[in-house]
């Protein structure tokens, strides 16, 4: 009989005990640091909507402590802040964030949100098996895409321009897809917002004939301005996203917009449950937009071929 009480009392305590654990974690508050270079912005609807179609609500159940840098050179002391808040995990939007992330901290799940390759930046072992404390989503690498589009769209081309950033990774990919393409391509060093309408001036005065705007993540809070600066400068010009070539640039090719904000909150979700984030997948995007500004190519004076426009997801006249 004593045998039989022990281990009813023991199957009990196995069975209490889970129960217990997650009625605590039930009651936690998850808290998310928020790493990002560039003004500050609030979270996108979409991913809100996500996060709250999985049961995570700021307010509620979730807290969100963001940080953001003017500089690239202020990241690595705002992520050792959030390191030192022990939030429950980062999110980064951006490799220079990212990379001040994984320099902070090797134990506090890192998600990340960028348009370079991870593996060439040295962020992951592999986009199927990222290893350590990181997984995200990421864009990857379609400088060569952007390239073939751009000569495909103006022929003559020969010498690329794009703007250089003190923390860029992409310029060594950018010049092995150009040298494939028998094409130049050289930065020109952009600071800050306020070198957008220089670097055109500078291309222009240079000799370049053409203009390739990379994505890079503090880019985009300006890209409307990008584009009216290619627009003004005269010289064909392709962006990284549609907004670009909607403001004014010749041609846009990138990932669909928004498609990532599901994808991050699912990411996010699964950590919190428990998945370790190296043993998740680094996701990729599956839908690409190509724009064709048909009214700058006009004033440029140029005639798009028509299999570029056939391929494009939307022309503007």
């Amino acid at each position: 009989m004593r045998l039989i009480g022990f281990a009813v009392v023991l199957a009990i305590s196995l069975l209490v005990g889970p129960i217990a654990a997650e009625a605590q974690q039930a009651g936690k508050v998850y808290r998310i640091g928020a790493l990002r270079e560039g003004p500050e912005q609030p979270a996108p609807r979409l991913f809100v909507d996500a996060m709250r179609d999985l049961g995570w609500v700021e307010g509620q159940n979730l807290r969100i402590e963001r940080r953001h840098a003017d500089k690239p050179d202020q990241l690595p002391a705002l992520a050792a802040e959030l390191v030192r808040l022990k939030v429950d995990l980062i999110l980064t939007i951006g490799t220079p964030a990212t990379s001040a992330a994984t320099e902070a901290t090797k134990t506090i799940p890192i998600v990340f949100g960028l348009g370079a390759d991870p593996v060439l930046s040295g962020l992951v072992a592999s986009f199927a098996r990222p290893g350590g404390n990181v997984t995200g989503w990421a864009a990857g690498t379609y400088n060569r895409k952007l390239l073939e589009i751009l000569k495909e769209a103006v022929p003559r081309v020969s010498r690329v321009a794009y703007p250089a950033t003190s923390a860029g990774v992409y310029g060594a990919d950018l010049n092995t897809a150009a040298l494939a393409l028998r094409l130049e391509t050289k930065g020109i060093a952009v600071h800050g917002p306020k070198d957008f309408e220089s670097f055109f001036a500078a291309a222009k005065r240079l000799g370049f004939g053409a203009v390739l705007v990379p994505n890079v993540a503090w880019f985009f809070p300006h890209i409307e301005r990008i584009g009216a600066a290619a627009a003004q400068s005269r010289l064909p010009a392709i962006g990284y996203i549609r907004q670009f070539a909607e403001s004014g640039g010749l041609l846009s090719y990138g990932p669909t917009p928004s498609q990532n904000l599901p994808r991050l909150a699912a990411q996010i979700d699964k950590i919190f449950k428990g998945a370790k984030p190296g043993d998740l997948p680094v996701e990729r995007p599956t839908k690409f937009d190509l724009v064709v500004n048909l009214k700058t190519a006009n004033a440029l004076g140029l005639t798009i071929p028509q299999t570029l426009l056939l391929q494009a997801t939307t022309v503007i006249e």
